[in-house]
């Protein structure tokens, strides 16, 4: 599946995996390896951002993938998102889909917006929003239409 593919048809909160095809290094390599798994890796997808101009420059649409958060327990140091653009040349699967009635939690409201959190229900989704700052935070349930968006998995792009 292509990353214009994940884009347009998979609903944030999936798990995504991508790779470039190579086969993995031997664990001696670092540095093969290391950048072996720059390009062979996933997350969760939290965002989906629109073609955009800027002057006379396009870029193009893209998606952002978080893939962890590091530090020590109950505070997190480093948070690490890595963003594709749907012109990328790396082949992606959908590992999961949120399930349904798990609710969303949005830094804010729009197309823009950025997936923070994943919760059970509205309930717990509500809990963590009194831990976490994000004052325009936007709940969205995920429904039997929002997994169903990606009815063509699989499908070589």
């Amino acid at each position: 599946m292509s990353a214009q593919l994940i884009y347009d048809l998979v609903p944030l909160g999936s798990i995504v995996n991508y790779s470039d095809g190579s086969p993995r290094p031997p664990e001696r390599h670092r540095k093969k390896l290391a950048a072996w798994e720059n390009r062979n890796c996933g997350g969760r997808l939290i965002r989906k951002q629109a073609e955009a101009r800027v002057g006379n420059t396009t870029l193009p649409a893209s998606i952002t993938l978080h893939k962890g958060d590091y530090g020590s327990p109950g505070t997190i140091v480093l948070r690490v998102h890595q963003s594709f653009s749907v012109n990328s040349d790396l082949k992606f699967s959908v590992k999961e889909r949120p399930a349904i009635g798990t609710d969303l939690v949005f830094n804010r409201a729009g197309h823009d917006a950025e997936l923070v959190h994943l919760a059970a229900n509205r309930t717990a989704a509500e809990e963590w929003l009194t831990r976490h700052g994000y004052p325009n935070a936007v709940l969205q349930q995920v429904t039997a239409d929002t997994v169903a968006a990606d009815t063509v998995e699989g499908r070589a792009a």
